[in-house]
């Protein structure tokens, strides 16, 4: 027996999905200083290529350095102000760059980008919605923002 329903193949009979906002789950990767939410998914609607989710960032709150593996990843700020923060590397000296957000804004990261999220605001929390071009959330959190990926090591994994 098939570890969950499996799907019909053709796809003019499969069904919608209609995920509630009390129907997201934390059952998914987390940064320290975030709490994220999974909306679609693999494990909750079958998503073969995408993972969306909310993430919530608390006031006056940073997370921690992370990236996000191979996976492309859009940002729409919901609500708050949220910053974004990242070692821009164009120029002669990499340098810390910041992203401020405002409701209706969205941003991108490219893969294996080490970034964070900080959310300035005092007294009211930031919320985002994340979608992710893997159907599971990848999030690696890094001792930094200095990139590390695989170019840098080599495909192989070793310094190069």
């Amino acid at each position: 027996m098939a570890d969950g329903p499996t799907l019909p193949e053709d796809p003019f009979h499969r069904r919608l999905h209609h995920i509630a906002p009390a129907a997201l789950t934390p059952e998914t990767a987390q940064t320290p200083g975030m709490r994220r939410l999974a909306a679609i998914s693999g494990a909750g609607v079958h998503s073969s290529g995408l993972w969306m989710g909310q993430t919530h960032v608390a006031p006056a709150t940073v997370s921690a350095d992370h990236h996000h593996g191979a996976s492309e990843t859009a940002i729409y700020v919901v609500s708050g102000t949220p910053s974004f923060v990242f070692l821009d590397m164009e120029g002669e000296e990499p340098r810390e760059t910041r992203i401020d957000a405002r409701p209706g804004d969205f941003v991108f990261v490219p893969p294996f980008v080490p970034h964070r999220e900080e959310n300035p605001d005092p007294d009211h929390e930031a919320i985002v919605v994340i979608a992710r071009s893997t159907q599971e959330a990848i999030v690696v959190n890094l001792p930094g923002l200095r990139w590390e990926g695989p170019a840098a090591r080599g495909r192989d994994g070793r310094a190069g």
